[in-house]
């Protein structure tokens, strides 16, 4: 009997062209279309509906059968309450990491199983392989589009169930088939941004959920250079929406946010993207989590402090089961609480843990 697959279809052209590879390869394959956000559905940044028509339309196109579910109620209460905590908190978390733990592959891959599913399969461009019985988390092949970076926080049941069509292929092959099929999303474009913001400004969005509390913006001898809206809207290396742009004083190169008083609520920015408050030979970090479920032999390995920063060589000491120190070989630019450190031997993701 053909094996089944439950693919998340969003209506994009990556999952589009993974249903349709699944089939190719002999599976009975059924599209689940995830709704996750419903706070502003009606506003002119969401596209949910016609996400769903897309997805809808290549199904049909496909031949396989697909169906809605709603997990906006779960999606707040694991994922956007956690988000909002932690900007309140003057940190800058990555909520796309935390719905693929605990969305994408925790309530999707429970209801796939009561479709009867044996796999789910994503968009995602990352791979899995089986060693010895372990199974591992690689990049993608393409790597202008590997995505392992969030999907650190995978287990190995998770990944023992999970297939990734488009972890051999690059984007511009994946656009070709689209294209070859006429599909009616072969050119939609990608999405971008945290999935429920969209493409609306951030600092809008958050002021609907977050109070203002303005506070003065110093500079690194501790001069007054101007006054921020509240900390929870910067982010460490924002260059862009600071707010004092115009001043050509000191150096005269560009302001970056460098450092936040949590306490004193106060803002530290610094000119140039060289001053050495952006950065950072060492970080610590929390929630560490190991894809394989014990710790990695070498302790010599590479992080991306940041999704689109390059691998950089560190030594990884462990402080406890959920602590890490990392020692990195060159300074790290604009190393940011909240945001997450993984690591990698290699092509195989270890796993990871949230920067402190």
């Amino acid at each position: 009997m053909k094996k089944t697959v439950v693919i998340g279809m969003s209506g994009g052209v990556d999952s589009s062209v993974s249903a349709w590879l699944l089939k190719q390869q002999g599976y009975n394959v059924v599209g689940l279309f995830m709704k996750n956000w419903e706070d502003d559905d009606d506003s002119e940044y969401c596209s949910t509906r016609q996400d769903w028509l897309d997805a809808v339309s290549v199904a049909d196109r496909l031949g396989i059968d697909i169906e809605a579910v709603n997990f906006a109620s779960e999606y707040k209460d694991r994922v956007f309450s956690v988000f909002l905590s932690e900007y309140s908190a003057g940190r800058t978390p990555n909520p796309d990491i935390l719905c693929n733990s605990e969305i994408k592959f925790k309530a999707f891959l429970d209801h796939a199983y009561s479709l009867g599913a044996d796999y789910i399969a994503t968009g995602h461009y990352a791979r899995v392989r089986e060693v010895n019985g372990e199974f591992q988390l690689l990049k993608g092949l393409d790597p202008s589009k590997d995505q392992s970076y969030f999907l650190h926080r995978l287990n190995q049941s998770q990944l023992s169930r999970t297939l990734f069509p488009l972890g051999e292929i690059n984007k511009t092959e994946v656009r070709k088939i689209a294209h070859d099929l006429e599909l009616s999303n072969a050119a939609k474009k990608d999405s971008t941004g945290i999935c429920f913001i969209g493409e609306r400004p951030f600092r809008d969005f958050l002021n609907k959920y977050l109070p203002t509390q303005p506070g003065p913006i110093l500079n690194d001898e501790g001069k007054q250079v101007g006054e921020h809206v509240g900390l929870s809207f910067y982010t460490l290396g924002q260059r862009k929406g600071i707010g004092i742009g115009g001043q050509k004083e000191g150096s005269g190169e560009p302001w970056f946010v460098a450092r936040k008083d949590i306490k004193a609520n106060t803002l530290y920015v610094v000119q140039g993207h060289e001053h050495p408050w952006l950065h950072a030979k060492v970080l610590e970090a929390e929630q560490a989590h190991f894809i394989a479920g014990h710790l990695p032999s070498n302790m010599d390995i590479a992080c991306k402090a940041r999704y689109r920063q390059g691998d950089s060589t560190c030594l990884l000491q462990l402080k406890d089961a959920e602590h890490f120190h990392l020692d990195f070989s060159e300074s790290q630019f604009a190393v940011t609480p909240g945001q997450s450190a993984v690591l990698y031997d290699g092509d195989v993701c270890l796993g990871g843990g949230v920067i402190q």
